[in-house]
């Protein structure tokens, strides 16, 4: 079957079955007598295409495409696994193995970044939030599941894994190496800057870093710090129930988050009444701050806690459960989101900040003749930006005095 009719084919079952799917999950916006009429039309688009298409379609991919194309409408973390990839997914869940710090979702069928995890070899080889993974060991990410990708992505140390991947700052596809490791966990960045200001990049949220935010701050204070800069930007690695433990070094009261689902019921999650802090703060974010993280930020705006800085966040938070089908496939589905104080789905919405700051796009390296070089050739980022020169930064210290 060739890429241009798989296109098609995916394209019009997708828009069909998703809303099959949102008419009967959500029961809202379609009747009984809409939802099956949906199921007729799908039915008659596919039978049409099976019978006088130009050769005779491989209808399981065709299937499969359209599975996973409702499900990244709606989800894009959702996965749709075979049987056999299912299998795959049960073996290998639980293991600790080596990887290469990415943390993937779905975007345009196919596999993008939403961020990396700091000192990976991902982050050491430049990938940044939206780089579009084209192919994972020359398979095509196409309608691949998430949860499929994710487990390629692992395996033992020392091994590689070859990407194409579409950079933002390049459009062309170039083949990249990364080396699977295990990433020891890097410390919280603390810093401070002229003002008596305290600046404080935990990189991750986990629970190692939490003790260690905390103890940064007590020692920030005995210092004389009077007010904090909170660096969110590129913090992607962290659940929700990490980013609920972290709000709450920061919040004496008010409402952290809740998640709420169709079959779950809200639940509510208010700060414990035993910050760390009592600082002025302003905190900044970007499109690759996801997750956990979103929840410590708009809890914090929310709250009136701190001031927000720099761009929209990604848009994860979600419970997600597997669901298992019949056959011996599996669904990972978000079956619950988590919401802002103000009741906004940060997965749908993610979150915005007050004060609105672009990040600038790092320039694309260049040899003597002005021609792009090979990601090979190019110099690893800088681990830590010039703070005097970074807008947001420099926004951040405006608002603080």
């Amino acid at each position: 079957m060739n890429s241009r009719f798989k296109f098609v084919v995916v394209s019009a079952s997708t828009c069909l079955t998703v809303l099959l799917l949102i008419g009967s999950m959500l029961g809202q916006s379609s009747s009984p007598d809409e939802t099956y009429k949906h199921i007729g039309v799908f039915t008659d688009v596919v039978s049409r295409i099976k019978s006088e298409y130009v050769e005779e379609p491989d209808m399981k991919s065709v299937t499969l495409g359209a599975l996973n194309g409702m499900l990244e409408a709606i989800d894009p973390f959702a996965s749709y696994l075979n049987a056999d990839q299912y299998k795959d997914y049960l073996k290998n869940r639980d293991v600790q193995r080596a990887d290469v710090g990415l943390i993937l979702s779905k975007k345009f069928g196919y596999v993008a970044v939403v961020g990396v995890v700091p000192g990976s070899p991902a982050a050491k080889a430049g990938f940044s939030t939206n780089d579009m993974i084209e192919t994972i060991k020359g398979i095509a990410t196409r309608d691949m599941p998430l949860a499929y990708a994710t487990l390629l992505m692992q395996g033992d140390p020392g091994t590689t894994i070859e990407l194409s991947v579409v950079r933002v700052q390049r459009p062309e596809p170039a083949t990249v190496t990364l080396t699977r490791a295990n990433t020891p966990p890097q410390p919280v960045d603390l810093q401070t800057l002229p003002g008596q200001i305290a600046y404080l990049k935990p990189g991750v949220l986990t629970s190692t870093t939490l003790r260690e935010t905390a103890a940064d701050l007590e020692k920030a204070q005995k210092q004389g710090a009077q007010k904090l800069i909170l660096d969110l930007r590129g913090t992607a690695f962290g659940t929700p129930q990490d980013g609920i433990a972290f709000a709450n070094l920061f919040l004496d009261k008010g409402r952290v988050t809740y998640l709420q689902g169709q079959r779950v019921p809200r639940q509510n999650f208010d700060a414990e009444g035993k910050s760390a802090t009592t600082l002025p703060i302003v905190a900044l974010v970007n499109r690759g701050t996801a997750d956990g993280a979103e929840i410590v930020a708009s809890a914090l705006q929310d709250n009136k806690r701190a001031q927000l800085v720099g761009e929209r966040t990604y848009g994860d938070a979600s419970m997600r459960r597997v669901i298992n089908m019949d056959d011996g496939a599996a669904i990972i589905l978000s079956v619950a989101k988590y919401y802002t104080p103000d009741g906004k789905s940060i997965q749908d919405n993610g979150v915005m900040p007050a004060n609105q700051v672009a990040e600038p796009e790092p320039a694309p390296e260049v040899d003597e003749n002005g021609e792009p070089l090979p990601v090979q050739d190019q110099q690893k980022p800088q681990t830590q930006k010039k703070l005097d020169d970074d807008p947001m930064v420099k926004k951040a210290l405006e608002l603080l005095k």
